[in-house]
């Protein structure tokens, strides 16, 4: 019997640190570092990753509770987001032709799911396992714990001075974000980009949990409804979601929330009004039709009873009494005026969001090194010759459903194909 590959590949992963010139040295071994290294060294180049973790790829490993949605088979720009309209020109349609093209060549098979890609055996282990053994055969170095503190710029990039004392010609940060600092992304290619000059627009939790302040709270959590969710910004309907949600002692969360959490987070830092509704009858469009005719198939049963037909039996008691309608009355006991209020908390049940989870269990950040100071055709800083970026640390994150990994698999490839 052969067993399953479960091992990280010491041997080659783990080199002693001989002071020299890299020719291209990557800072992060996540999807987006690997996929760059994979590509240029697949073109030639001499490539060198430096990874502060012990381990490579602590994140990608986490991806999908272990299963890893890879990729999306519904590719639209509006699933990717950024403050520049400039994403336009780095979400293209031949950007993302190149994704799947890219696995194949690493011999990984995988299946869709509701649009949603995984590999075969639903382990990210894989697609882990596949990225570290190409860079095993293509001779890339990954040298890991070290953590980039510092870096100048003279004639060539001069890594950590006072300590390692690496040099290099061309440098590509692929260092994430700041969300989810325990596998590694705590905000510090921020600081490095900063210290090259560029700008950093602020960090913000995106595909997150939503807070509030209800007192209901307590008596829903752990329920779980399908629903459509509408995300208000001071009284203005911005954008709707579907799907199941998750209902908290603290608040919302589930994918349909996460959809939402990055524009909401924003809205939030600038102290705007921030509501979620949610309709709890997504499945038909004209409810009081649907609920006097669910009432004539069940005639003598309360209305408490009627809602257990689609509601959790602890939400119907919060939306009954938001609506201020006891539980033992018949629908057609209901006053005109009662039938609406009913209708609306059960349709347009609004919830007060007063903030996010944190970053740390966020699963990507909003902002990051502006689009308008990258080229978009290379992805190398526009301020700083042979300084390239990828990944989370770019103004682009995208919603729940591989977005993020496809945004790290494309910034990859580009980088790893136009790096000099």
């Amino acid at each position: 019997m052969i067993n399953f590959i479960f091992f990280y590949y010491p041997i080659f992963v783990i080199i002693s640190m001989v002071i020299q010139m890299e020719n291209i040295l990557i800072i992060g071994a996540g999807p987006a570092g690997l996929t760059a290294a994979i590509v240029a060294a697949r073109n030639g180049k001499k490539v060198t990753i430096i990874e502060r973790n012990s381990k490579c790829g602590k994140k990608l490993l986490l991806t999908g509770n272990g299963k890893c949605n890879f990729w999306n088979k519904e590719q639209n720009i509006t699933h990717y987001h950024s403050s520049s309209p400039l994403i336009k020109n780095f979400i293209t349609e031949k950007r993302q032709n190149s994704v799947l093209s890219f696995f194949d060549s690493l011999g990984i098979i995988y299946k869709e799911k509701n649009n949603y890609y995984y590999p075969f055996t639903n382990q990210a282990l894989t697609i882990y396992n596949a990225l570290l053994l190409e860079c095993q055969k293509l001779g890339i170095k990954i040298i890991n714990d070290i953590t980039v503190e510092k870096i100048i710029k003279e004639d060539c990039f001069i890594i950590n001075p006072e300590k390692e004392n690496i040099k290099a010609k061309t440098i590509i940060i692929a260092a994430g974000s700041k969300a989810m600092s325990k596998t590694g992304s705590d905000g510090l290619g921020y600081t490095l980009a900063k210290s090259l000059g560029h700008t950093i627009i602020k960090p913000l939790p995106s595909l997150v949990q939503l807070k509030g302040e209800e007192s209901y709270f307590k008596n829903w959590s752990g329920i779980r409804s399908h629903v459509l969710a509408s995300l208000y910004i001071d009284n203005t309907l911005i954008k709707k979601e579907e799907g199941e949600v998750q209902l908290t002692n603290y608040g919302l969360s589930g994918i349909c929330i996460f959809n939402l959490s990055g524009l909401a987070a924003k809205a939030l830092d600038k102290n705007k009004k921030v509501e979620i509704s949610l309709n709890f009858m997504s499945f038909t469009q004209n409810y009081k039709n649907f609920l006097k005719d669910l009432n004539k198939k069940s005639s003598n049963k309360t209305i408490n009873e009627l809602l257990e037909g689609f509601l959790n039996y602890k939400l119907i008691d919060i939306i009954l009494k938001k609506a201020n309608i006891k539980r033992n009355l018949k629908l057609n006991t209901l006053s005109e005026i009662e039938l609406n209020k009913l209708i609306e908390n059960l349709t347009n049940f609004k919830i007060k969001i007063t903030s996010t989870n944190t970053l740390e269990h966020a699963q990507v950040c909003s902002g990051g090194v502006p689009l308008e100071e990258i080229n978009n055709e290379t992805l190398e800083s526009l301020k700083v010759k042979n300084l390239y970026f990828v990944g989370e640390i770019i103004d682009i994150d995208g919603d729940c459903g591989g977005y993020n990994l496809g945004w790290a698999w494309m910034s990859g490839i580009v980088a790893g194909k136009n790096v000099k």
